[in-house]
């Protein structure tokens, strides 16, 4: 049961984290776009520029308004009829291949002057606006692309992965409580809270105080050897198999030596002797069984 609540467990752990992580954006990823963006953008206006005879102008840098708008600014009017076939080349050539809305802003108030959409260009190869006539100044060349990774389709179709986690972990979880409690192999054979002493035999063995009266004579116990004592003083007559004994006393070690069982017997053997009515006695290959003969 335990092995299964295990299994269950970590099949809820790894649908979770890859629904986790498919949903969380790389900002790695991000940077790589914007650089390959950036480089597009630039060499685009270059080649602007150069078309138009100038090849010493400065081109400004590529500002970055959002995680999907570029911009750059061209200080000369450039041939607008040239812009789709060299800004897609530019995007080829850096393996950009997002949809995208192309925008031509007059830098002084930000008004639309010119623009299209890459469909026109992609599909018609034809853009709005081409052969008009273009006034000099200064003017922005902006770029906005679609945000094609959108996970909104992915998050439909894969929506239940999310309650099906949440439902394996659920079973893990009661799985693992019902298997917490450790089996009772032989019924009902463990070490409960005693009362403040017990008097068997001849003996009174004194739980709390770890200690066993016997012939008039007091005796001071181990902790061991008192929970070994009162194992059997709380089974008499029944044969506790050598695995329940070692558990019962020394589980909470965390390490069990099969033979500590045969040392401890011993030493409670030779304290016992002074009451004839009561032996430890082995059976081969089982365990152990403390009679009681009546007086």
């Amino acid at each position: 049961m335990r092995k299964l609540a295990v299994i269950l467990a970590v099949l809820a752990v790894g649908i979770l984290f890859v629904q986790f992580i498919s949903l969380t954006p790389s900002v790695e990823e991000d940077n790589r776009f914007a650089q390959r963006v950036n480089l597009a953008l630039r060499r685009t206006a270059h080649h602007l520029l150069v078309e138009k005879g100038d090849s010493t102008s400065r081109i400004a840098p590529v500002q970055q308004l959002n995680a999907t708008t570029f911009l750059v600014r061209l200080e000369r009017p450039f041939e607008y009829d040239r812009l789709p076939a060299l800004l897609q080349q530019s995007l080829n050539l850096h393996e950009i291949s997002k949809d995208y809305d192309v925008a031509v802003l007059d830098c002084s108030n930000g008004e639309l002057q010119l623009g299209y959409n890459f469909l026109d260009f992609r599909d018609k190869n034809e853009v709005p606006c081409v052969g008009r006539m273009q006034e000099g100044g200064c003017y922005n060349l902006q770029v906005s692309f679609k945000n094609v990774t959108d996970t909104s389709s992915s998050k439909n179709a894969q929506w239940w992965t999310w309650p099906l986690g949440v439902l394996l972990l659920g079973g893990a979880l009661l799985l693992w409580q019902k298997t917490e409690k450790p089996v009772v192999e032989q019924a009902e054979l463990s070490v409960k809270k005693p009362e403040e002493s017990v008097i068997l035999g001849q003996i009174s063995f004194n739980i709390a105080n770890q200690s066993v009266e016997i012939a008039g004579e007091v005796y001071t116990l181990t902790y061991r050897e008192a929970k070994l004592l009162n194992l059997f003083v709380r089974h008499p007559n029944q044969l506790l198999e050598r695995d329940f004994i070692l558990k019962s006393v020394w589980e909470d070690e965390g390490i069990i030596v099969g033979r500590s069982v045969d040392v401890f017997v011993s030493r409670l053997r030779k304290l016992l002797q002074p009451d004839p009515g009561l032996r430890i006695v082995a059976v081969h290959g089982v365990g152990y069984r403390l009679e009681v003969v009546p007086a």
